[in-house]
Formats: structure tokens, sequence, C-alpha cells
């Protein structure tokens, strides 16, 4: 039996953006540049696929959904669409940034042109990974783009593009959904009792939740809490630690502290915060958050932010975990007598 290819969709809460999107098309009013941001795991890349699947479609249903049978949309699901452009870093590239060599390619030689479809459509993504050159190089496109063709910036930390090519884009900012609609969607998606604790370390990001906090993490986490905890306890030698920091990488750690302090902050202030991001940790993290002094508190959490701020620059990650490890094991020994 023949099956049809698979077909970009948007996610349940996009909803709302999907019909103005599509009512704009009707209209003949869509942007023909637009930037979606918002937070890792909330759906942009679903959005932005599924919209470039309905522009290039040839037999659209009602609410713009690509029909998945016609000759278009094989091409798409097998990603050789002539149509469709794909513009990101170089993979052999060090920087990670999508460079002016990048964007030349790109607008240059005709590439902004349809070949088949009534559209093209060019997915810039990570749009906040152009460097200054490629950005400035991509401003006259964005803002006289030739014929039928519609950019696409996907972006999750808008500040670090230029005011000059935000200002050139329509904006739209995806939010996480709730977490009613959120835990509803992953309990389709494979049924857990724990997808509470998954979405909130998560942020709320539902694709986050399915994709980063399987078992493993989630052990790997339990391990580094025991370990931050046994620091504070005076249990465990923050160099050590800082060891298996480094091991589980500065990211997920520089994130996971993050949580844990903004949660002791929060319980600094009430003993039944209205949200934590650590739920099932209640109980141990209210136990130092009594027993911290509120400013040295603060003053760490401040350093963790920065610390993860500077995660992708060139520095030192070991050195930057130890120094970390040894201001928490300062500002905290002692402040727990009794075991994990």
């Amino acid at each position: 039996m023949h099956t049809a290819p698979a077909v970009a969709t948007h996610l349940p809460w996009t909803a709302q953006i999907w019909s103005r999107l599509q009512a704009a098309r009707a209209a003949g009013r869509l942007s023909h540049a637009l930037l979606l941001s918002g937070p890792a795991g909330v759906g942009k890349r679903q959005l932005a696929a599924a919209l470039a699947h309905s522009l290039l479609c040839r037999a659209p249903d009602a609410e713009g959904n690509a029909c998945g049978a016609c000759a278009d949309c094989r091409l798409l699901a097998a990603g050789n669409h002539p149509d469709l452009a794909r513009v990101g870093p170089d993979p052999d590239s060090k920087s990670g940034e999508i460079a002016i060599g990048i964007i030349r390619a790109f607008t240059e030689h005709g590439s902004l042109t349809p070949s088949r479809s009534a559209w093209k459509v060019a997915l810039i993504d990570p749009a906040d990974r152009l460097n200054p050159a490629a950005a400035n190089a991509l401003l006259k496109t964005l803002e006289e783009p030739p014929g039928q063709s519609i950019l696409c910036l996907i972006a999750e930390q808008i500040g670090l593009l230029p005011a000059t090519v935000r200002s050139r884009c329509l904006h739209i900012k995806i939010a996480p959904p709730s977490e009613s609609l959120a835990l509803s969607w992953l309990q389709r998606q494979a049924p857990k009792d724990d997808w509470g604790l998954r979405l909130r370390l998560a942020h709320g990001a539902p694709l986050r939740a399915l994709s980063d906090f399987d078992d493993a993490v989630l052990e790997q986490r339990r391990q580094r809490l025991e370990g931050f905890l046994a620091i504070a306890a005076g249990r465990q030698d923050p160099l050590d630690e800082a060891l298996a920091w480094n091991a589980l990488g500065a990211r997920s750690i520089l994130e996971w502290l993050a949580s844990w302090m903004c949660d002791l902050v929060r319980l600094m202030v009430s003993e039944q915060p209205v949200r934590l991001d650590n739920p099932d940790q209640h109980a141990h993290l209210a136990l130092l958050a009594g027993q911290i002094e509120p400013v040295a508190g603060h003053g760490f959490l401040q350093r963790v932010l920065e610390g993860r701020a500077l995660v992708d620059a060139n520095v030192n990650h070991q050195l930057l975990l130890e120094s970390l490890a040894i201001e928490w094991s300062r500002i905290s020994r002692g402040s727990i007598h009794r075991r994990f």
C-alpha cells in the first residue's frame, strides 16, 4: 500500500499564529521577512517548516496545511525541493557563525528566484549566529526581496541580531504553552508519570522535555545535585565535584546550577513559592535556603548566570567550574549536617 510522505506541521500551541499567517497569505499581505523567536524547544522550527511546506505545496487544505501527496510535497519529504533554501553555519566552521560568504552565495546567482513553485522560501537558522558582516549583507534582501520569496529567520537570542535586521522583519514571538496543554501533548507522545518534572526542568518547553530529559539525564541530574548538596554539607571536595561537572559538560551543569540557585532564592522569600523548577527537591533545597545568607546566595546565582553567558566564549570551562564549586563551598559549607 502506498503511503504519503510526512508533512511538516505546526504544534497545537502555535495554532493562532498559524491562522494569522494563513489569513495574511490569503489576503496577499504575508510579510516577505519573518523573524520567529522564542526559547529552545517551543516549536519555532516546526512552525517555519510547516509554513514552507504550505507555501510550496500544490494543494494545501482549507487551513493551509500541505497535502503531503503532490509532487512538491514529495520533493520536500525527500529533502531536495529546489525552492526551499536552508541557510546556516558552515558545519566545518569552529566559530559556529553564519559568515558573509554564505549569505553572498545565497543572495546572488538567482538563488531567490522560484524554479517550480509560486514561492521561494529560505530558512535562516540560527539567525542569531549571523556575524556582523553577514547581517549587513542580508539587509538589502530583507528590505527588497525579489519576486515571490519569503525569508524566515529563526532565533533564540534576538538581542544578538542587529536592530537593522530586526526592524526589517515581522517579529513573531513563540512562548511556551500553558502547562496543561504541554502536558496533554507530551502524554500523547509517550505516556509517563513524571512529565510534569521533565517539563519544569525544560523551563516549560515541550520539545526540550521530550528530547533532552530522558531517564539517563535525570539520573545524571540526581547525582550532580547530590554532589552539590554534599559540598554544602562538607562531605564533598569542591574540586572533585568540579571534575564531575566538567565531565558532564559546562552548558548542562551551569543550567542546572542556575535552576537550583533560582529555586533557593525563591525559597529564601517563601517556604511555599508559587513555582519551583525542581519541585522534587523541595525539602532539600528548603533546608539549604534557611541556612544560607541571602546576599551570598544572590551573589552566587549572579556568578552562575555570568558563567552561563560565557559558556560559548573562549574560556577554560574547568577553571570556571572549579571557581564556582569553591565559591559554593565557601558560602554553604556546614549549612547541611545530614546526609542527602
